[in-house]
């Protein structure tokens, strides 16, 4: 009877150990089902504790499951432990072995790391994210040993006893700086099952008159909520926020969205959702709003992607007939990894977080160089900038390399802090403005830019005409300025090798086709046709505009004002027209592409708004006929009316000369 007991009571506790074991691991599943990797973790450990060793491939089940929680929580060190035990149990999936060589890279056991990644290529020798870890695996070495020039230190003066990450000027003030943190102050009080830690706020701080950072606060208004809010971006005028925000829900998943938020004095006010797709089981997350302000990035998994998530844009600009417009980078930026945090530099260039390109270990930051409009150069920051951790959420000062961005390096728990950063070279910034001849700026432009370094890129212009964009010293540069309905204009740069902060600059004015030019400083002899010395200048640059635009044919014409007769007007205008014409023929022209026209006086002058500014009496659209002179009272303005009559002017007659040939 004892010996019975004995055995039925080690049943009973077998049976009674089992069921709380599989209690365990499927209440690990409900968690892991809805992201509460920390609560999920927390239960399989309990499982694979309960679990006898012997039961190898239950035990190499709960192992992999637990490294999955500790990989999606970034704590490597216990991922790569976990791994390891699903491999010692004999957990059949390769994967495995893959990442546990990126928890091997992340903590820096670069040589193990290899190993793991080449024993998954000889499995499946065709996946590329683990070509990209064995390569990472292999170059961080040396480029810890050969750091580039930026300087890189820990922001304790942003940094609480939590997680601190994505800090963010507001737009382009930089006394003042937006953070995401989950320290003490943050308004909820639940623990994320995500990160272990509360969730996540926005916090605000300002410089001192000293320029220092003052205390870490929450941000006013109600952008805050009692779930993780944070991951912002604000337009160029610092007049709308963008966050991300992820609602926390019992029975399914969290999908991030991404929220606006409009300025109101010193708080913000109600965020409402941005409305990107009708896609609500993907997430949409880390914005950041285009230098000129016309599209939101952001971060998501939706379908249509290149690989987990992807940088997409979203056109939130006027233009009426843009609305709605959704892009993803493709695959120029976007690879099979992930790629998140996308921000803008100084020189509108794109920089973002990937682990799907060769780096240093977890997510590397990238720059993203625009060659042309549709080729993209991508490079990666390198050591001090990366490590072999996580490495994202970047801001830099306007007009600088210098700024912050966040890291958990050195962080056994996987929490992340804030780093400021700067680059002690040389910058050389060109600077200029796109307008129309005897007009104003012109916003549709672009710059093309053509160094004999071999690079390449074009610059949209602001909504102000301008432009600029950092140049490379001591390169040769042309520039070609354009813009649809308008002659192109070429101009050439070569930078110096000065050092410090230099800067150029080079506008462009653009000859419209739609209307007559005006040829500024043609001077002829009195009452000849025969044109002065003083007159070549102009025409030389007409002669540069005619060689950068070999398709346009051009009509001069010669204006006179109305004294003198009809008859000897119009033989004499014609006559100094065709010695613009004659001239041009011998810089090089070809003659089929000019006409002369002479016009007399049969054409007076039609008054352009831009005219008005340096002679006030006049007004847009007067038409300077021999009424309108004679009933000018001032002698000395019918003078000036004269002189705007007498003119040499040229007219775009076609686009097309000899394009198809």
């Amino acid at each position: 009877m004892i010996r019975i007991n004995h055995i039925l009571y080690i049943l009973v506790a077998t049976l009674l150990f089992s069921c709380s074991t599989d209690k365990a691991i499927r209440k690990g599943d409900q968690f892991y089902a809805i992201n509460e990797y920390i609560e999920a973790a927390k239960e399989y450990k309990k499982a694979y504790r309960k679990t006898n060793p012997k039961e190898k491939s239950t035990r190499g089940v709960i192992a992999w499951k637990m490294a999955e929680c500790y990989r999606k929580t970034n704590n490597a060190a216990r991922a790569m432990g976990s791994y390891k035990n699903a491999i010692r149990y004999n957990y059949p999936d390769s994967l495995v072995h893959r990442h546990l060589a990126d928890a091997l890279l992340v903590t820096g056991n670069y040589k193990e790391a290899i190993k793991s990644y080449e024993t998954f290529l000889a499995i499946d020798s065709e996946d590329r994210l683990a070509q990209v870890g064995l390569q990472t695996a292999r170059q961080s070495a040396e480029w810890k040993k050969n750091p580039t020039k930026y300087i890189v230190k820990r922001a304790d003066e942003l940094n609480g006893m939590r997680s601190d990450f994505c800090p963010m000027y507001v737009g382009s003030d930089t006394t003042m700086i937006v953070t995401t943190s989950t320290r003490k102050e943050a308004t909820g009080t639940d623990i994320s099952g995500v990160t272990g830690q509360k969730c996540a706020d926005l916090f605000l701080t300002k410089r001192n008159d000293k320029g220092k950072w003052q205390k870490v606060e929450l941000i006013q208004g109600e952008t805050n909520s009692a779930y993780e809010d944070g991951a912002c971006a604000f337009t160029p005028d610092g007049k709308t926020m963008y966050f991300t925000r992820c609602v926390t829900d019992d029975q399914f998943p969290r999908f991030a969205a991404i929220y606006r938020s409009p300025r109101k004095d010193a708080t913000w006010g109600k965020p409402e959702p941005v409305k990107i797709s009708s896609d609500t089981l993907s997430s949409y997350a880390h914005p950041a709003v285009s230098p000129d302000g016309e599209w939101l990035y952001f971060a998501s998994d939706m379908a249509g992607g290149v690989g987990g998530f992807d940088i997409w844009r979203f056109y939130i600009g006027s233009n009426k007939f843009k609305e709605g417009i959704l892009e993803n980078l493709g695959e120029q930026i976007n690879t099979e990894g992930n790629e998140l945090f996308p921000a803008f530099g100084p020189g509108k260039e794109l920089y973002f977080s990937s682990n799907g390109y060769p780096g240093m270990g977890g997510l590397d930051i990238f720059c993203a160089s625009q060659v042309n409009d549709s080729t993209y150069k991508v490079n990666n920051m390198m050591a001090p900038v990366n490590s072999n951790a996580d490495d994202f959420g970047i801001t830099f000062a306007p007009e600088l390399y210098r700024g912050y961005f966040s890291s958990n390096r050195n962080d056994a728990r996987g929490w992340d802090h804030i780093y400021s950063f700067y680059l002690p070279e040389t910058v050389h910034m060109l600077r200029g403005w796109l307008y129309e001849k005897d007009g104003y700026e012109l916003t549709g432009g672009v710059i093309h830019m053509i160094g004999n370094d071999g690079s390449k890129s074009s610059i949209g212009v602001m909504n102000d005409g301008s432009y600029s964009v950092r140049v490379t010293p001591g390169v040769e540069y042309v520039l070609l300025g354009t813009c649809k309905g308008y002659l192109n204009a070429m101009q050439e740069l070569t930078t110096t090798d000065q050092t410090g902060k230099v800067e150029y600059q080079r506008d462009f004015e653009l000859a419209p086709i739609h209307r007559p030019v005006l040829i500024d400083n043609i001077f002829y002899e009195f009452d000849k046709a025969t044109l002065t010395p003083e007159s070549t200048a102009s025409l030389d640059e007409l002669v540069t505009l005619l060689e950068n635009n070999p398709n346009v044919t051009i009509e001069l014409g010669s204006h006179c004002d109305f004294r003198g007769s009809d008859k000897y007007n119009e033989k004499l205008s014609q006559k100094r027209a065709e010695s613009v014409v004659n001239y041009l023929i011998e810089q090089g022209i070809d003659a089929e592409r000019l006409t002369a026209k002479g016009y007399g006086e049969s054409s007076p002058k039609t008054i352009l708004k831009k005219v008005t500014e340096k002679y006030p009496f006049l007004k847009e659209n007067d038409v300077l006929t021999e009424q309108f002179i004679n009933a000018i009272q001032s002698e000395e303005e019918q003078e000036i009316c004269h002189q705007l009559n007498r003119r040499t002017e040229f007219r775009v007659l076609r686009t097309t000369y000899k394009l198809y040939e």
